[in-house]
């Protein structure tokens, strides 16, 4: 069989994307409006919904429930706005664009877009908690996979550390350990949902994924890290050289640009040999790879 086009494939997966988003964030109408519009404009209409491709790859390897994918696609597509609302804020990062466009904060004020981001926390798990035609307690690992991604072991402990470490220029495992929580918690948690989506999941697959993503979560960051020293704004659709500008450590200032390059490579390599004697068809998740490397925002 003729693999899948892969851009045409992403085309594919953003709109659904999109489309479940629509179905179960609150209708911009529906009071409280402001609250509610503010959720859409960060959850909707942008972003290269790489960990809704990550679940979808992922669930494409099996059997899946479609009303599983949907409701994991949504979820951590709320996680992840949710966390970009709040990165952007004063008190974290301070960035005033986001996709392109003003930050949630800048387009609807600190208050509703603090209260934003919580309500889309909270939604995302409402919504993988729903009914569907999985076992309950597959469910179960579900909703316990975004929980630990989302919480002081995952996303928000690398945030801590992040804001911890501003100034200094830790060790190389030091700054793995605080990516692999901030970036990489979120992306190994959408694989796993996409896998766990499915009614035939088996174990010695979900570590095989777990360790392809683990090396795509960071080598997303090492990518990132080298687009913020390299890229322009317009090109981002968020501020460049907030790192540098923010006397934050990152790849690029530990190892410089040229090292950075070869080390994502190399996690990329690394992440296509895990999935490869996967007894399913992975070409998309080594595409992902690429895609992940080869990025320009």
């Amino acid at each position: 069989m003729k693999p899948l086009n892969f851009k045409a494939w992403q085309t594919k997966v953003q709109a659904q994307t999109e489309m479940a988003l629509n179905r179960f964030l609150p209708s911009e109408t529906l009071s409280p409006e402001i609250l509610h519009q503010a959720m859409r404009y960060a959850a909707t209409g942008g972003g290269k919904r790489l960990r809704a491709m990550l679940v979808t790859a992922a669930a494409e390897l099996g059997r899946y429930d479609e009303i599983a994918l949907s409701q994991a696609i949504a979820a951590i597509e709320m996680i992840h706005a949710y966390s970009l609302i709040h990165d952007d804020l004063p008190c974290m990062d301070d960035d005033d664009m986001r996709r392109g466009k003003p930050s949630c904060h800048k387009a609807f004020g600190e208050a509703q877009a603090l209260l934003a981001g919580d309500a889309l926390q909270t939604l995302a798990f409402e919504v993988l908690s729903q009914e569907n035609q999985l076992p309950y307690a597959q469910r179960l690992q579900s909703l316990r996979t975004l929980a630990n991604a989302s919480g002081s072991l995952g996303m928000a402990g690398g945030q801590s550390i992040d804001l911890s470490v501003v100034g200094l220029l830790p060790d190389l495992p030091a700054l793995e350990n605080m990516h692999a929580l901030k970036t990489g918690a979120l992306i190994r948690a959408s694989v796993r949902l996409g896998a766990l989506a499915c009614f035939d999941v088996a174990d010695d697959m979900l570590q095989k994924l777990d360790d392809y993503a683990a090396d795509l979560g960071l080598a997303f960051q090492v990518v990132d890290d080298i687009l913020d020293a390299q890229a322009d704004s317009q090109v981002l659709g968020k501020t460049a050289g907030k790192d540098a500008e923010n006397d934050k450590p990152s790849f690029v200032s530990f190892m410089g640009i040229n090292a950075a390059k070869q080390y994502a490579h190399d996690l990329c390599q690394r992440a296509i040999y895990s999935v490869q004697n996967i007894s399913a068809d992975t070409h998309i998740l080594q595409e992902m790879a690429r895609f992940v490397l080869e990025r320009e925002n």
